[in-house]
């Protein structure tokens, strides 16, 4: 499976259904950890060989997994923050 690289190596995790957690995807992890790793989302886009519209696209969904669960994430530091929390990702992966 494809993944994000910046220093360390940054593999989607799939976590245990909760509900204060929203359910994404493998590739709405995928994404949103590429996304986390890149400058634009024009790069995170090429890494991934898709388009930068489809990586607009999944992070709009992911927001509004979030939001319907009660934990918003604006901007792309709580969504970094919301990873960390729901184990999506590790601070040692990055």
């Amino acid at each position: 499976m494809p993944h994000a690289t910046r220093r360390a190596s940054v593999t989607p995790r799939l976590v245990v259904a909760d509900p204060t957690r929203p359910a994404l995807s493998i590739r709405e992890i995928e994404v949103l950890l590429a996304w986390m790793a890149a400058e634009s989302k024009e790069d995170a886009a090429n890494k991934l060989f898709i388009s930068q519209s489809t990586v607009s696209t999944h992070i709009s969904r992911i927001r509004a997994k979030y939001a319907a669960v009660g934990r918003g994430a604006p901007t792309k530091a709580h969504l970094l923050a919301r990873a960390l929390q729901d184990g999506y990702t590790t601070l040692d992966e990055w």
